[in-house]
Parts: structure tokens; sequence; C-alpha cells
């Protein structure tokens, strides 16, 4: 079986993973903050404000994901199944503000380093830092493969990009102490470029699922060969993915002298096999189109 994701349930369980990670990324800012204050580290305390900026993306894709869930109404006919995405772009676009805002507090002190107080417990802090956001990056991804939800993609790189800043934090604070304290700045710098460039995958991810890019072959294959069982001739197949789902139209031409019910059960027969052969797929219509009858050109059923 094709495995995509299980539907309604992957969005309960992004919906959990999002809100766990929200309030760990909360904690972690503030102590990350408040110990950088304490020790004078620029590459700790801009550790903190990644992950308190992470926590506000983690929020976003939460608020997204329970969006993503409402039923079709009266303005939005197909629901709103890609406000996930667009949840996802909006918070890689905060990313990219906030890593441009810790390049540059990082610039100013790398010509002004300063000696750390207490490098011992910032020490401790990043390391703790660092293991808490791995810990809960791998969760988050685990989540996003299984139910392939973009939004989760997003706060999966964003939480292992945060456990790599804490990381990148703590080799800087550890060479500040030994002798080097231009390094405590650099390390705020190298943070910084963690941000922007998975910001700017995320960016990109996000933009194609929007304007509805899906380069699927092996999916598309998986559906040919599936359909054509049924003894028809596949014209074409159009997928687009809506929140975890896969949706989309299935073109293919049958024998001109079908009736109309036969049509309809063939077609119920298809979307049965699909169903069976792959998680995870949404709205799909199959256009039947007659053959072997130049009269019909053109018509469908």
């Amino acid at each position: 079986m094709m495995q995509l994701d299980t539907g309604a349930e992957g969005f309960i369980e992004g919906e959990r993973v999002a809100k766990l990670t929200t309030l760990t990324q909360q904690g972690i800012g503030l102590v990350e903050i408040l110990v950088g204050q304490l020790t004078n580290s620029v590459s700790l305390m801009a550790d903190g404000f990644d992950s308190l900026s992470d926590s506000t993306v983690s929020l976003m894709l939460w608020l997204g994901l329970r969006l993503s869930k409402k039923a079709p109404d009266g303005r939005f006919h197909y629901g709103y199944l890609k406000v996930e995405s667009l949840a996802a772009l909006a918070a890689a676009a905060g990313m990219v503000v906030v890593g441009l805002t810790v390049a540059y507090q990082s610039y100013l002190r790398l010509f002004e380093p300063r000696v750390l107080s207490y490098p011992t417990i910032a020490l401790i802090t990043l390391l703790g830092a660092g293991s808490l956001a791995l810990y809960r990056a791998l969760q988050m991804r685990r989540a996003a493969k299984r139910y392939a939800l973009s939004s989760l993609r997003v706060g999966a790189l964003n939480s292992i990009k945060d456990a790599g800043g804490s990381f990148t934090a703590l080799a800087a604070v550890f060479a500040s102490t030994a002798g080097f304290p231009q390094m405590d700045a650099l390390g705020g710098i190298v943070i910084a470029g963690y941000i922007c460039s998975v910001a700017y995958a995320s960016i990109k991810e996000s933009s194609l699922v929007l304007v509805d890019a899906c380069h699927r072959p092996e999916l598309v294959q998986v559906f040919k060969e599936i359909i054509e069982k049924h003894g028809v001739e596949v014209e074409d197949i159009r997928l687009r993915r809506a929140g975890p789902y896969i949706v989309g139209t299935i073109i293919i031409s049958a024998d001109g002298n079908l009736t109309l019910n036969q049509v309809g059960e063939l077609k119920r027969k298809m979307k049965r096999d699909l169903r069976g052969e792959v998680n995870g797929l949404g709205e799909m219509s199959i256009v039947v189109h007659p053959q072997g009858d130049p009269s019909r050109a053109g018509s469908s059923w």
C-alpha cells in the first residue's frame, strides 16, 4: 500500500506535537534570555530569542492545523486545508526577520566583546536547551513524515535548527571562556545563518504547495496502474496537495457504448481501489470520455 498519511488523525497528532513544542520552546527561550543576561553571553541570548521566535512559529502552525479541520462553507467551498500551508509560509517569513535581527546584534557585539560571567551556568543551560530541542525536533519530524503535513515539516526543520543553534552557542561560549572572546559573537552570527537557511527552504516548500505544485511521478504511476486495471485508458492525471490530503482529477477514456449507470459503477470501483491502495486520498474527480465514437468527441459522462 502506498503510504501518505491517515487523514484527520494527522491533524490531531500534529496539533498535539505543535502545542507541546510551543510550550517547550517558550520555556527554553525565557531561561536562555535570563541566563544570557546573567552571563553576558550574546550567543546565549540570541539562542533564547531564537527559541521564543520558534515558539511563535510553532503556535502559528498549531493554529493553522486547527483551522485546516474546518468544514467547507459558503465562502471556502474547498474547505480550509491550505491554511496549514499558509501558516507554514507565514511562520517561515517570521523566521527571516528574527534571523536578520540576531545577525545585526551579534555583528555589533563582535567589535565589543565582553568577558562572560558564570560560564559554567551558560554551558549547562545550552546543553540542556539543545538536548530538549533535539528531542522535540525528532518527535515532530516523525509525525511530519507519517502524516505528510508540510507545516510539521517546517516545524521539524525549525526545531532541528533550534537544537543546532543551541549546540553552536555551546561551542561558542566554551571557546570564549578559553580565551577567544569574539567567538561568542560569532556564535550568534552562525545561529542567524541557521535561521535564514531553514526559512528559505520552508518558504520554498510552502509556496510550491500553495501554487498547486505536486511533483510526484511515482504516485502518478501508481494511480495509472490502478485505473488501467479496469480496462480503460488514462488520458491525464492532475494531482495537488491540500493539507495532508492528495486531491485532483483523473481523465480517462472508456467504451463509448457504456450506459450512465455503468459509467457510474466504473467510477465507484476505481475510487474504491484507489482508496484501498493509497492512504490519505482526498477528493478525487474522475472524468470519463467515450472512445471509439468520433461523433461524441469532446463529450464526457
